[in-house]
């Protein structure tokens, strides 16, 4: 994961810390070329301090880099905001600041690593949450599921009924795309393969009515957990987006969570804003994380919606699925 985008980082960082120790050794011949001679022979101490002197990278030499980095970051799907915000708290970290000379580009990268961190949203613990309300109130945790087409939201979802069920948590599954062909045979199917019922009406039914459908059937089998399905919609279609508005206000879902795809980069980051602004997501799942090199959409999504990541899809199986760390993708760059 992120194979590209951790050795264009590391590039980056070698050529900055190379461009300065480039100029420090003219800086240095400069200086031998006018100071007097001196002995040849230096004492101990002398040549200690002269491995650890320190130097200082300047304002132009960071410009000239920064703009470096800022084309990488952008070519590597993080959204143009973030990319600016990384590249100014790393101006402030580092322009001036004195820095060992054989350290400066293990300095660089973890003043990287810092600054994403600091970016990533921390996420929160949803098995917590879920056993926290069927505790606490007798009631189901409900979770609305949403995105546009073909990011692999129902998939996804059958993969969250699967995770649960590893915790020890019952589910039981809303078919609420009543528009999509083959959509609700599509989660029967995994709900046959899961033992987990899944409660649907016919095609052109109102989506509500099937998520209020599902959250009674909870409540009157004590199942811990209701998962909405919808349909995928473009997050510019004013009219569908309206029909998630419903279909939350009937069903009063605990979590909406946005799933989007690693790869698609600012398209993600765009759809989870709209989504956010329209119904007002509490998180994020991103799918085909496996196959994602670069690494921006994670970095970013987040960060622009302020919301935190909560699982990466990572296959096809159903325990392909991964809660969300910030200290793995931060390790997962290699910086």
């Amino acid at each position: 994961m992120f194979k590209f985008f951790r050795e264009k980082l590391s590039n980056w960082a070698k050529k900055l810390s190379g461009a300065e120790k480039n100029a420090e050794m003219e800086r240095e011949n400069t200086k031998k070329i006018i100071a007097k001679p001196e002995r040849e022979e230096k004492g101990f101490f002398e040549g200690i301090s002269a491995r650890l002197s320190k130097i200082k990278i300047s304002e132009k030499e960071f410009g000239v880099y920064g703009e470096d980095l800022r084309t990488l970051l952008l070519e590597n799907n993080v959204a143009y905001e973030v990319a600016g915000k990384i590249i100014a708290e790393l101006k402030k970290r580092i322009v001036g600041k004195e820095l060992l000379k054989k350290e400066i580009e293990d300095e660089i990268k973890e003043v990287l690593k810092e600054i994403i961190r600091g970016i990533l949203i921390e996420p929160y613990d949803i098995i917590g949450k879920i056993k926290e309300k069927t505790r606490d109130k007798k009631e189901p945790y409900i979770i609305l599921f949403v995105g546009i087409n073909g990011t692999g939201k129902t998939t996804t979802i059958a993969k969250i009924s699967y995770f649960l069920s590893k915790k020890d948590i019952s589910s039981v599954i809303a078919a609420a795309d009543t528009f999509r062909a083959a959509s609700i045979e599509q989660l029967k199917k995994h709900g046959e393969r899961l033992g987990v019922k899944v409660i649907s009406q016919q095609y052109g039914a109102d989506p509500a009515a099937v998520g209020f459908d599902a959250v009674s059937h909870a409540k009157k089998n004590h199942i811990d957990c209701v998962l909405i399905d919808t349909a995928g919609r473009m997050h510019t279609a004013k009219n569908l987006m309206k029909e998630i508005e419903k279909i939350s206000k009937v069903c009063k879902p605990d979590l909406k969570l946005f799933i989007g795809e690693s790869i698609t980069g600012n398209d993600s980051v765009e759809q989870a804003k709209s989504f956010d602004l329209a119904i007002g997501i509490d998180g994020i799942i991103l799918t085909k994380a496996d196959v994602d090199e670069k690494g921006g959409t994670a970095l970013s999504v987040g960060d622009v919606t302020k919301k935190p990541i909560l699982f990466l899809g990572t296959g096809q199986g159903y325990d392909n699925i991964e809660v969300f760390s910030k200290e793995k993708f931060v390790e997962d760059l290699g910086l």
